[in-house]
């Protein structure tokens, strides 16, 4: 329940700090750059951890995605700030991806506490079948509360979307899940007290937007 509750107040907190990021253009850049450098640090610092070892070989690998990751971060939030700079359906979608991320952390965690059984990987022995079976219905239950923002959608098409979305979003979860295991590390950083990095908190966000951007051009 602690751990529950410290989700809750982080998405809040996520929430409030997009909503400021939609309303004033300043916050948008200044929060992005604020928290792209921080994400692309501990993830570099992931990176070193793995492959610490001073040879060719874990230098090329350094170097590799050290850039790669560095070039993700920085197209992704230009793309955030193209789209929140004009007015179009790219924005709401962009939000909507954002909120879906957030539900399925959500849903994932309280089905997962409530029901708990077998384990979804080994990768991770916190997430559960149940608990990614939790992430789906959380988010789809977004669809319902947007019902009027998807009037003029297929249904079809919005549930597909919704449920692509959590799916990438549970897969970024999974993929620091597992460069922390092999990191042999609990938490990317110590920066938010009592819950461990910021990328800790945004690493399904960070991949759920940009095909969720995408998804909606081909969708809708």
């Amino acid at each position: 329940m602690i751990e529950l509750k410290k989700r809750i107040i982080t998405s809040l907190f996520l929430i409030i700090l997009i909503i400021l990021m939609y309303i004033y253009s300043y916050v948008l850049i200044i929060a992005l750059i604020i928290i792209s450098l921080i994400v692309w640090i501990e993830f570099f610092g992931l990176i070193l951890k793995i492959f610490h070892k001073d040879n060719l070989k874990n230098k090329i690998f350094k170097l590799f995605f050290k850039g790669i990751s560095l070039i993700y971060i920085c197209l992704l939030s230009f793309m955030i700030v193209l789209i929140f700079s004009k007015e179009n359906d790219y924005k709401f979608f962009t939000i909507y991806s954002f909120l879906v991320a957030i539900t399925s952390d959500i849903g994932g965690m309280v089905f997962g506490r409530i029901f708990k059984g077998r384990k979804l990987t080994k990768i991770s022995p916190k997430k559960t079948i149940s608990g990614a079976i939790g992430a789906f219905f959380f988010s789809i239950s977004l669809i319902f509360i947007f019902n009027k923002n998807f009037e003029n959608y297929e249904f079809m098409k919005v549930l597909f979307f919704t449920v692509f979305v959590s799916f990438i979003s549970q897969i970024g979860d999974l993929f620091i899940s597992f460069l922390k295991r092999k990191a042999n590390v609990k938490d990317t950083s110590d920066i938010l007290p009592g819950h461990g990095g910021l990328l800790d908190r945004v690493d399904g966000i960070i991949f759920a937007l940009p095909f969720g951007i995408f998804l909606s051009r081909f969708l809708f």
